[in-house]
């Protein structure tokens, strides 16, 4: 016998897999103390409050946020010097290309 909710349905027929704990860990676990809105990350959650409350904030939550848009800087950056790598090689090989096979 199995084991039915009040809705009639029995604990797999709601058509997700048993990777159910998975997807229940994918919520948003930090939640800001201020406006209650959540986030997948400690990270972000920091720079939300540095950005939205920064009067809420106590000296070790600034620094922290600090901390979190330096590193957010720098991820940012190196992004973007990766992008332009990539367009550079990109017009060069094309470049190339053209020159190899247009003449």
């Amino acid at each position: 016998m199995s084991a039915r909710d009040s809705g009639g349905r029995t604990a797999g027929d709601d058509g997700r897999s048993d990777g159910a704990d998975a997807e229940a860990s994918a919520d948003p676990a930090f939640d800001c103390g201020d406006c209650g809105r959540a986030f997948h990350t400690e990270d972000l959650l920091v720079l939300h409050r540095g950005v939205r409350h920064p009067n809420a904030l106590d000296a070790a939550d600034q620094e922290a946020y600090r901390e979190a848009y330096a590193a957010e800087e720098r991820e940012i950056r190196s992004f973007r010097l990766r992008a332009l790598a990539v367009l550079v090689l990109l017009y060069f090989g094309f470049l190339f290309l053209y020159v190899i096979y247009a003449s």
